[in-house]
């Protein structure tokens, strides 16, 4: 087992061991308390800042190229280090050791694209009339912040710092304060990696820390990955006070299942959809709306969520707040009269008793107005709604306030055409459950999983992270026509 240490914020290379109050860190897989971590103020932000503002002088000053060999390198100590970053996911989030290492493996696919930007970000140049040349440079914004939530500890900050600090700006990063040993440990090796002190900072800390980002004059841009509720807030203030901001909050994704799908195929991709991750993850299934005859695959996908095993193939949830809640959901479905297919209330795993586990949760005839069809759960709980037809399962779709991703189960080109025209929704997947983009393309929802304009991730990112120069020149002195001409 990695050993645990106590969590400090990470302030111009160095943690730093504040008088802050401390708040207890407590693993979900077993209910234990493994760490500590201080409830930063905003005096500790403002030396954050303070300390990225000063670097980033002389890392804004570096070409692109000379910033990516920094990412070359922590790459690599990504690939040496991933067995302990697997540990630490495991540890601090829930997910299974298995989810864990994809979680990790994913962050170095995205520090693999943040080290190709110079073949991407180029600049532009045209001679536009005799002798004059426009020329379009991407510059960096300065210092930005970053804050990340508790699902996705290594994987979520590996989608904002590595484009952001390549593009040349300093970041701030914050953590959920539930999950903040993958962030110190990403500055540990950052530093190992030879990055300037004071380009990547790690504060860590709760709302108060949160509100000093959003109302910092010296933070330029702002990204967040959260709840919708919290994402709102964030937009609005952030962008009150004049920084960039794109805020990407919950989801309630919506799967279409028509009868001509394949059933072993659907079934496993639907179920895997749902419980990956524990369900805490912003692109998992959460309502399947079965098109017609569809019982044939419902009754595979039971009889596969039943090999779902909490403490097995299934992580934990975050807390026990989350389970109280995830199981109160499943409890008021039942109570309006939804059938209950597969339960998951009250799972133990023997030897984690105090763990926060939830097992696998299939729950039938669920209506459009039930809470359960509307609000976004984040645990392993789909609920099945009936249609008549398509056009009524894209009625449906499209009734969700949400809008991260939907997907449609079909052998059928033509009617996958339908729902990838009609759906509501910014990740739209065909015969696949989870349609993550990958790099080069980005991630991002419509509607209310999303505030702002453009992506954090992918080419996306490039607009977001950076601002345009133009410059304008001459060099024909002896052509008296005007510029434009």
């Amino acid at each position: 087992m990695v050993p645990l240490q106590k969590v400090m914020n990470f302030i111009d290379g160095k943690k730093v061991n504040g008088e802050q109050a401390l708040m207890d860190v407590i693993s979900p897989i077993n209910g234990q308390k493994i760490s500590s971590l201080p409830l930063s103020t905003r005096e500790d932000l403002d030396r954050a800042v303070a300390a990225a503002k000063k670097a980033f002088l002389g890392w804004s000053s570096l070409t692109m190229k000379e910033r990516v060999q920094f990412f070359f390198r922590y790459r690599t100590l990504l690939q040496q280090n991933i067995e302990e970053l697997t540990e630490l996911v495991h540890i601090e989030n829930g997910k299974t050791i298995e989810e864990s290492k994809a979680e990790v493996l994913k962050s170095i696919e995205l520090c693999e694209f943040a080290v190709s930007m110079p073949q991407i970000v180029t600049n532009e140049i045209q001679e536009v009339s005799k002798g004059v040349e426009c020329r379009i440079e991407r510059k960096p914004l300065g210092v930005v912040a970053c804050i990340t939530p508790f699902n996705f500890p290594n994987m979520v900050p590996h989608w904002t710092a590595p484009n952001a600090l390549v593009l040349g700006n300093t970041v701030i990063l914050k953590p959920s304060e539930l999950v903040p040993l993958s962030a110190l440990k990403m500055a540990e090796l950052l530093k190992e990696a030879g990055l300037p002190d004071g380009v990547f900072n790690v504060i860590n800390g709760g709302k108060e820390v949160v509100e000093s980002i959003c109302d910092h004059p010296d933070i330029k841009a702002t990204s967040f990955v959260g709840s919708t509720r919290v994402a709102k807030i964030v937009y609005k203030r952030a962008s009150s006070n004049l920084q960039r901001c794109v805020a990407l909050g919950g989801a309630k994704n919506h799967l279409l299942v028509l009868p001509d799908a394949n059933s072993d195929m659907t079934a496993n991709n639907v179920v895997a959809s749902m419980a990956g991750c524990a369900g805490q993850r912003c692109m998992a299934a959460s309502v399947m709306v079965g098109v017609d005859r569809v019982q044939h695959i419902i009754d595979k996908m039971v009889e596969e969520a039943k090999t779902i095993i909490p403490g097995e193939n299934l992580g934990s949830v975050i807390s026990k707040e989350a389970k109280e809640r995830i199981e109160g959901y499943i409890s008021e479905a039942e109570k309006q009269g939804a059938k209950i297919l597969l339960d998951g209330r009250n799972a133990t795993v023997p030897g984690k008793e105090d763990g926060f586990y939830v097992g696998p949760t299939i729950i039938d005839h669920v209506k459009p107005d039930m809470a359960v069809a509307k609000e976004e759960i984040f645990g392993p709980v789909i609920s099945i709604i009936r249609a008549k037809d398509l056009d009524e399962a894209i009625q449906i779709e499209n009734a969700s306030n949400y809008g991260n991703a939907a997907a449609v189960f079909t052998q059928s080109g033509g009617l996958a055409n339908r729902v990838i025209k009609g759906a509501s929704a910014g990740m739209i997947g065909v015969n696949i459950g989870v349609p993550v983009p990958r790099e080069p393309f980005s991630f991002g929802g419509w509607n209310e999983s999303k505030f702002g304009v453009g992506d954090i991730t992918g080419k996306s990112s490039i607009e977001f992270w950076t601002q345009n120069k133009k410059t304008t020149a001459k060099w024909n002195p002896e052509d008296k026509r005007d510029w434009m001409s």
